[in-house]
């Protein structure tokens, strides 16, 4: 985003010292999804932490039930019985079922809902476009980790588990790591970016069949064993997200 704001393919916004203090904390819960969300990925089967963030919603309604005192329609309340119960059956049920990759998956549903709760609150008035906003999060975030990531490994360690994964996975694991950070940085800045020309709803939709995408594409992929009360539970939370996403319209 650097060199496309330097050479004016994209706009560069127009930020103040109020802009960076408002997007701070986002920035803090935004490190924090997604530190625990690669933990999470790194622990259990690609599928799991999908299954697992699709109770997202009900830990944006409580979040927002207690802390922000906003009230609810009865139907948003009953469809996160679904999502909750669906959640539970396909964790239990699940294979190789790992707390930490668990506890990753629920620490990173947490903070993405502070993330767009602090977002919502501290950008109000801004007029900053989606791509933006989402670059700017991201070098927010890069100096906020950097520090941690310093501190707790260090280059000796990087390079340590560099050299064990070429050795694992062979020369095209450079391609892997390339192909991975420009596409998960595409997915997340589109996704901001289409919030600005679709409606909730819509994006809410486009989400639950993303997560579906997803947890199908895992499977066959990687030939995830998977049992039929496991995939019964992922169906449930996901209908659920559904119908949340109806209820709150």
């Amino acid at each position: 985003m650097l060199a496309s704001w330097a050479t004016k393919i994209a706009e560069a916004p127009t930020t103040d010292l109020d802009f960076w203090k408002a997007l701070s904390p986002v920035a803090i819960a935004h490190t924090i999804g997604h530190v625990a969300a690669t933990v999470s990925m790194a622990k259990v089967a690609v599928s799991s932490p999908h299954i697992i963030k699709s109770g997202e919603p009900a830990f944006t309604v409580l979040v927002s039930r207690f802390f922000l005192g906003e009230h609810f329609p009865a139907p948003v309340y009953f469809s996160l019985l679904p999502i909750i119960g669906g959640c539970a059956l396909a964790a239990v049920t699940e294979l190789n079922f790992n707390m930490t990759g668990f506890m990753g998956a629920m620490i990173s549903n947490l903070a993405f809902v502070f993330r767009n709760i602090f977002s919502k609150k501290g950008m109000k008035g801004r007029s900053v476009s989606g791509m933006n906003y989402y670059a700017c999060l991201s070098m927010l975030s890069l100096l906020i980790l950097l520090p941690f990531a310093l501190a707790m490994e260090g280059p000796k360690v990087w390079a340590a588990g560099w050299h064990k994964a070429v050795a694992e996975i062979g020369p095209n694991f450079l391609w892997w790591v390339a192909a991975q950070s420009v596409f998960y940085h595409l997915y997340n800045q589109v996704s901001y970016m289409s919030l600005d020309e679709i409606s909730p709803l819509t994006f809410s939709i486009g989400n639950t069949m993303k997560r579906i995408s997803v947890i199908v594409a895992s499977i066959i992929i990687f030939h995830t064993p998977v049992q039929p009360i496991n995939a019964l539970g992922a169906a449930i939370a996901i209908l659920g997200t559904f119908i949340y996403s109806q209820a709150k319209q």
